[in-house]
């Protein structure tokens, strides 16, 4: 199946850019969700100016992506959450509880799909995240989860 992105799809593309994909991920996941349309010709002129809307977003967020990076590697994060014997946690830590932890913390507002753990956080302990902030910038974030 053919589609038209137009959100940023983790490990497929970027507005604008045409992938082709199963076609169930696609028909019950992308399309649903409002990440992507269907391809068709009439479709396709739409993608010029998806481009050029995230070309202008690039070009004035690629200053702001490593403001912001070097704000967040400065950032002491602590999320406080309800833990067991053992430092195991009750269910993991998402990627909304450390967005909120982040603008608790005084840093900025992040957008959680943006956030990426490598690892379920199930423990008590320092844990290193990862967010990409713009196609050319990532940012490291150490995370201090505390039993609470």
């Amino acid at each position: 199946m053919k589609l038209i992105l137009t959100t940023e799809v983790s490990g497929l593309g970027a507005p604008g850019d045409i992938v082709e994909v199963k076609d169930g991920y696609g028909r019950n996941y992308l399309i649903p969700r409002g990440f992507a349309i269907r391809w068709t010709r009439g479709a396709e002129s739409q993608v010029s100016s998806i481009k050029k809307a995230r070309q202008a977003r690039e070009i004035r967020d690629l200053g702001t992506a490593k403001e912001v990076a070097g704000r967040l590697g400065a950032l002491k994060v602590v999320l406080k959450t309800r833990a067991g014997e053992g430092g195991r946690l009750f269910g993991s830590v998402t990627t909304g509880d450390i967005a909120e932890a982040v603008t608790v913390a005084g840093g900025p507002q992040l957008d959680r799909r943006r956030i990426e753990i490598g690892n379920a956080i199930k423990s008590v302990g320092s844990h290193r995240v990862s967010v990409k902030l713009h196609p050319e910038v990532s940012a490291t974030l150490d995370v201090e989860v505390v039993a609470g």
